[in-house]
């Protein structure tokens, strides 16, 4: 799917939110990726195969 040279990791990959974005939809919360990933803003993936990964929030600690 990727055109860019060196090539954007792979959708299978653990480093994928670091390919390039085809279209960035801030308004609705996300964007497509060019490896076919769709990316959340609350961290959150839909990969091209219909798995889902599930956001990876940042804990809240009680004071």
């Amino acid at each position: 799917m990727c055109q860019h040279r060196p090539e954007c990791p792979s959708a299978e990959s653990e480093d994928r939110e670091a390919a390039v974005p085809l279209a960035c939809h801030p308004e609705q919360g996300w964007s497509l990726l060019c490896n076919g990933v769709v990316l959340f803003e609350d961290t959150g993936e839909l990969l091209p195969d219909g798995r889902v990964i599930a956001p990876r929030r940042p804990v809240a600690h009680a004071a």
